[in-house]
């Protein structure tokens, strides 16, 4: 019944069409919230012909997002690129409204109530977004800072920090990663003693997204002196406290829209009850949702390779050298179809990994193998098509240089 709502939900996002801009994305969750509340008895949505795992539903959601995209974000790309940020709190609120930060989350705090194949269809949308740090944003908010606390956390917690998430009012940030703890996560070093009814948080974290922005982290700190990986607890962290400094914006090679913070906890009190869960939980929840991270990653820059292959042969038809457009060089096409082809074998292990996954298959090792390859193409495509677009690809002006640079 839940996809079913969840499938009317998305349609009427896209009948929402029909009213003007930003009011048109507010009344698309006003009519979801009616239809949740009504029963709804039928058999699930159909898979699409033409698809191995979006239904009509899928792509009426993919297509409202697109139309926001259009409207509220990469217009003003650009700027926030030059600028070094993006307005997180006004693109979330316009995302939330529309029920983009919370696809697949409970209906009761604010979410759609779908299965995560819904995410992988959001994300691949987001990858149209011309620059890497505003999906990059998102990402943390909607499947990063979030998904342990509306699997863990308490009701309390839930209304407190996650429902004001998913709706845009409040900007989230992970803190996980620090000075020589990136990769190595059981080698985090911020610790959180318990003192009554508190704990008190020393510490500091370190490439944190959002975090000059953010209204509140999910920190992962150590609460006791055990074995690394049972030693952990995520907790809820309002950044308004009294201790929590930002020392830094981080100045980085790419992802510019995105800004990055260096944080430092000083005597930071959280009441105990903003713990997520059980306390020393903390790293095998951070574990448990990687399976989604990394698909939802793929997802995202499959759809970003594919439009930079596009642009690079849409330029390729143009630019000419010895008399022919640079496309007609057998050396050029050839290397172009071999990157689609790749681009194409990754999205199919995208959707085999999705279809498992949300058939409650353990998919380790296939996100694992999709986010590696990914990884690799990204470099290898960037690479091929930066050159051919020859002394335009060295200008910041255009989205393969972007995509060099990792942004």
């Amino acid at each position: 019944m839940a996809l079913r709502e969840g499938a009317l939900r998305a349609k009427l996002l896209l009948c929402s069409r029909t009213l003007s801009k930003f009011a048109s994305f507010s009344f698309a969750r006003s009519l979801s919230e009616l239809v949740s509340s009504q029963s709804v008895t039928s058999k699930p949505p159909e898979i699409a012909d033409d698809h191995l795992i979006y239904t009509q539903e899928h792509s009426a959601l993919k297509e409202a997002l697109r139309k926001l995209i259009d409207q509220e974000i990469n217009p003003y790309v650009d700027q926030w690129e030059a600028e070094g940020t993006f307005p997180a709190h006004k693109i979330f609120k316009i995302l939330g409204n529309a029920g983009f930060l919370g696809v697949n989350k409970p209906v009761e705090y604010g979410g759609l109530g779908l299965d995560f194949s819904y995410s992988v269809a959001v994300a691949e949308e987001l990858g149209n977004i011309r620059c890497g740090g505003i999906p990059m944003a998102i990402g943390v908010q909607s499947d990063m800072a979030t998904p342990a606390l509306a699997r863990f956390g308490s009701d309390e917690l839930k209304k407190e920090f996650l429902l004001t998430s998913i709706m845009g009012d409040k900007v989230a940030c992970l803190g996980v990663s620090e000075v020589g703890a990136g990769s190595d996560v059981s080698s985090i070093k911020t610790k959180a003693v318990k003192k009554g009814d508190e704990y008190v948080i020393n510490g500091g974290k370190m490439w944190t997204t959002s975090g000059t922005q953010a209204d509140w982290m999910c920190l992962l700190a150590n609460t006791s002196d055990g074995p690394p990986h049972k030693n952990k607890s995520l907790i809820c962290l309002p950044m308004n406290l009294p201790g929590v400094h930002i020392a830094r914006k981080i100045s980085k090679m790419g992802m510019w829209s995105s800004d990055t913070a260096e944080v430092f906890f000083d005597d930071v009190r959280v009441p105990c009850k903003n713990i997520i869960g059980q306390e020393g939980m903390g790293f095998t929840y951070q574990m448990l949702q990687f399976q989604e991270e990394r698909l939802w990653a793929v997802a995202n820059i499959v759809t970003t390779m594919d439009n930079i292959i596009q642009e690079t042969i849409n330029y390729t038809r143009q630019r000419r050298i010895f008399q022919l457009p640079v496309l007609h060089h057998q050396a050029v096409h050839f290397r172009l179809a071999e990157l689609q082809t790749e681009v194409e074998l990754l999205r199919s292990l995208l959707y085999r990994a999705t279809a498992m996954y949300i058939k409650g298959n353990d998919v380790t090792k296939l996100a694992s193998m999709a986010k590696l390859k990914a990884g690799r193409l990204a470099r290898e495509l960037s690479d091929s098509c930066l050159q051919y677009w020859g002394g335009m690809g060295y200008t910041s002006d255009v989205p393969v240089s972007r995509f060099y640079r990792l942004d």
